[in-house]
């Protein structure tokens, strides 16, 4: 069941997920205290910290500004987003990084811009002038904004910035669908995008972290990959099954022919059956897509 929605004080509440950057948050909380506070934006920035085992909590807490909130075991990324969404106290919320990898003197023109049209989401999008990200991660990561692209059906300029604003109380009632782990922007993205919430983006640069990377390349590109398809099935069903079924009813087309001019016989058997196996993908298709269409009233923004 979805969460209840909220009615919040307007301002922003930044969440900064954090897990061993004892080495990034100091600079971090130093620069977004003197960018917010040439604001006329009511702000509260908030450090879920994600079951540290180094100096991280100490360095927030000296800071004595930040809200620091504390996981006692390491819960992953998505989870300290949640507890910071459930805590925060204002109508927006922004989530930023923690190993200073992102241009948090954007966060003013990312929440300017969720008054403009009334936006759900603006994210930061890395498509700046200085974007650092490792060429051993562009070709996995090309491969799935491709498929996000086709579930979502436009061009997502960024599907997984950790620079954004969003509305909490559509972040509220999405949350049991958002997972605990990194995969939670690449969630959220799908989830507005595929229940008529209204997204923005705004190119920003995006530099070298500060500390170690918690990224595991492969188990984290197979993951997502595996994420995409779960969105796709349950928002955009037909889009992933009917094509499976045309390929299969235009194979069973094709083998038929082949098998009439080449053996001298139609291959009555075994095309029937891959003509079969694309009939039931079809009617699989049709019946999630039903299912999607008498549930999804819990989740779309009408």
């Amino acid at each position: 069941m979805a969460e209840p929605v909220c009615h919040s004080p307007q301002g922003v509440s930044i969440v900064i997920p954090a897990y061993n950057e004892e080495q990034g948050i100091g600079k971090v909380l130093a620069h977004l205290f003197e960018v917010m506070r040439h604001t006329a934006t009511p702000y509260e920035i908030m450090v879920v910290d994600d079951g540290s085992d180094d100096a991280t909590a100490e360095v927030v807490e000296k800071s004595g500004q930040a809200t620091l909130l504390r996981h006692r075991h390491n819960r992953g990324y998505g989870a300290a987003l949640k507890t910071g969404i459930r805590h925060a106290r204002f109508s927006l919320i922004g989530i930023t990084d923690a190993d200073g990898t992102y241009p948090n003197e954007r966060l003013p023109d990312l929440v300017e811009r969720m008054g403009e049209q009334e936006y759900d989401m603006v994210v930061g999008a890395r498509k700046g002038e200085h974007v650092a990200i490792p060429l051993v991660r562009r070709p996995a990561k090309w491969v799935i904004n491709q498929l996000a692209n086709f579930v979502a059906g436009e061009a997502i300029p960024d599907l997984n910035s950790g620079l954004r604003v969003f509305r909490r109380d559509a972040a509220l009632q999405l949350l049991p669908l958002l997972p605990d782990g990194f995969s939670f922007t690449t969630t959220i993205t799908l989830a507005m995008l595929t229940n008529n919430y209204l997204v923005d983006y705004i190119p920003v640069n995006y530099h070298a972290r500060i500390g170690k990377s918690k990224i595991r390349p492969i188990r984290d590109t197979l993951n997502f990959v595996q994420l995409v398809l779960r969105i796709g099935l349950y928002f955009a069903p037909l889009k992933l099954f009917l094509p499976v079924s045309g390929f299969l009813l235009a194979l069973a087309a094709v083998w038929g022919v082949v098998s009439a001019l080449v053996f001298g016989r139609l291959a009555d058997v075994s095309t029937l059956v891959i003509a079969m196996a694309g009939i039931q993908v079809a009617v699989v298709g049709l019946l999630a897509d039903l299912i999607d269409r008498r549930t999804s009233n819990i989740y779309r923004k009408e």
